[in-house]
C-alpha cells in the first residue's frame, strides 16, 4: 500500500510540473512569437517603405473643408459650402489653388484670346493676369491654364449631320506643346450640338489620360431637340454630368491620376437641369462657371441667380475681353470684385 502511495504522489507531481512548464511556456510566448521575434517583426514593419497613396490617399480633409469655409466669404444663406462635399483625393487642384485660364481655338482668332494671339504674346498676357491675381490675392497661388475648344459647334451639319466639328489631334498636340512653356493645365473643351458625350468623350479619351489635361463641357450648345446650334440655347441635365463624372472618375482609378477638373458653362437657368442630382466623387472636382457677358453688375446678378443659388461643388467665372466692355460702364470686372463674390470663384477663364 505504501508502495502504492509513492507511485501515485509522483505521478501527481510529474503531472503538475508538465502544466506548469506549459504555462511557463505560454507566458513566455513559446509555440507563438517570442517578445525579441516581435520587436524585430515590429521593427521591420516600421521600416519597410509605404507609400504616400497608400498612407493617405486623400488630402488633410481638416485643411480641405476650413479652405472650402473660408470660401463661402461669409455667406450667410445656408447654401454654401455645398453639401455633401466629398474629401479629394490626394493631388487635387482645388481649393488649394486657383486657375486662371486663357480660352479659344487655334484656328480661329474670334473664338477667344488662345487663338487671337500669336503664341508667345498670348502667354505674355497669361502672365500679366496671373501677376493681378497675385497681387489682389496673395493667400492662394494662381496657376495658368489653357482652356482649348477641342470640338466646335458649327452652323452646318457636316457630313455626319451633327453640326460639330473635331479638332485634328495635331491642334490639341500644339496646345499641349504651348502649355508646356508654362507648365500650364490644359481644359478640352467639348461642344457636342447634335451629337453627345457619349460619343465624343472616347475620341479624348488619351489626352484626359494625362495628369494635366482635364475637361469642360457646354450645355448652350447641346441642342437635345434637334435645333441647329445657335438658334437657341442647349442644355445637360445631371445624367448627362453624371455619365462625365463617372467616366473621368475611371479615367483617375485606372492610370493613378490626379483628381480631374470639370468646368460646366453656365449663364441661364435651363442650361443645367436638375442640379440636386449630380454626383459628387473624390476622383472629380466640377466647376458651375458663370459664363455670361456684360456689364460687371450684370454678370455678377447672373452669377447670384444660376451659381450661387444652385449650390454643385466649386465656382468659376468668366471674363470677355470684348463683349463686356461693350456694356456701360465699359470695363472688364476686376479681381478684387470676384474675391468679394459669395462664394469666391476658383476657377477664372479669360475669353
Amino acid at each position: 500500500m505504501i508502495q502504492k502511495n509513492k507511485i501515485f504522489v509522483a505521478l501527481l507531481s510529474l503531472i503538475f510540473l508538465s502544466t506548469v512548464a506549459v504555462s511557463c511556456a505560454q507566458s513566455n510566448g513559446e509555440g507563438t512569437t517570442s517578445d525579441s521575434e516581435q520587436d524585430s517583426l515590429s521593427q521591420a514593419s516600421e521600416e519597410a517603405p509605404v507609400k504616400e497613396e497608400e498612407k493617405n490617399p486623400f488630402v488633410d480633409s481638416t485643411l480641405f473643408r476650413q479652405q472650402v469655409q473660408a470660401l463661402t466669404n461669409g455667406d450667410t444663406t445656408g447654401k454654401w459650402p455645398a453639401k455633401n462635399q466629398p474629401i479629394p483625393l490626394a493631388g487635387a487642384i482645388l481649393p488649394n489653388k486657383r486657375i486662371i485660364a486663357y480660352y479659344g481655338n487655334l484656328y480661329s482668332t474670334r473664338m477667344g484670346i488662345l487663338g487671337e494671339l500669336p503664341p508667345k504674346e498670348m502667354l505674355a498676357r497669361l502672365d500679366e493676369e496671373l501677376e493681378r491675381w497675385k497681387k489682389a490675392d496673395s493667400s492662394m497661388e494662381s496657376i495658368p491654364a489653357l482652356h482649348y475648344i477641342a470640338v466646335v459647334a458649327q452652323g452646318s451639319a457636316g457630313k455626319d449631320g451633327k453640326y460639330r466639328n473635331r479638332m485634328p489631334d495635331k491642334q490639341i498636340d500644339s496646345v499641349l506643346t504651348i502649355a508646356k512653356q508654362r507648365d500650364a493645365l490644359v481644359f478640352l473643351d467639348i461642344q457636342v450640338a447634335l451629337s453627345t458625350i457619349q460619343e465624343e468623350l472616347p475620341r479624348l479619351e488619351k489626352y484626359l489620360a494625362m495628369p494635366n489635361v482635364h475637361l469642360g463641357i457646354d450645355p448652350e450648345f447641346s441642342m437635345k431637340d434637334g435645333s441647329r446650334p445657335g438658334k437657341r440655347i442647349g442644355s445637360y441635365n445631371a445624367a448627362d454630368i453624371n455619365y462625365t463624372t463617372e467616366y473621368l472618375q475611371q479615367l483617375v482609378k485606372e492610370h493613378g491620376l490626379p483628381p480631374k477638373v470639370l468646368v460646366v458653362h453656365r449663364f441661364t437657368q435651363g442650361m443645367v437641369k436638375n442640379y440636386k442630382d449630380i454626383e459628387l466623387r473624390p476622383e472629380v472636382q466640377i466647376v458651375m462657371h458663370m459664363d455670361g457677358w456684360g456689364s460687371p453688375e450684370l454678370k455678377k446678378g447672373t452669377y447670384r441667380h444660376y451659381i450661387h443659388k444652385e449650390p454643385v461643388e466649386f465656382t468659376g467665372f468668366k471674363i470677355f475681353y470684348k463683349n463686356d466692355i461693350k456694356h456701360a460702364p465699359n470695363r472688364l470686372i476686376t479681381p478684387e470684385e470676384l474675391l468679394k463674390l459669395k462664394p469666391i470663384p476658383v476657377y477664372i477663364q479669360y475669353q
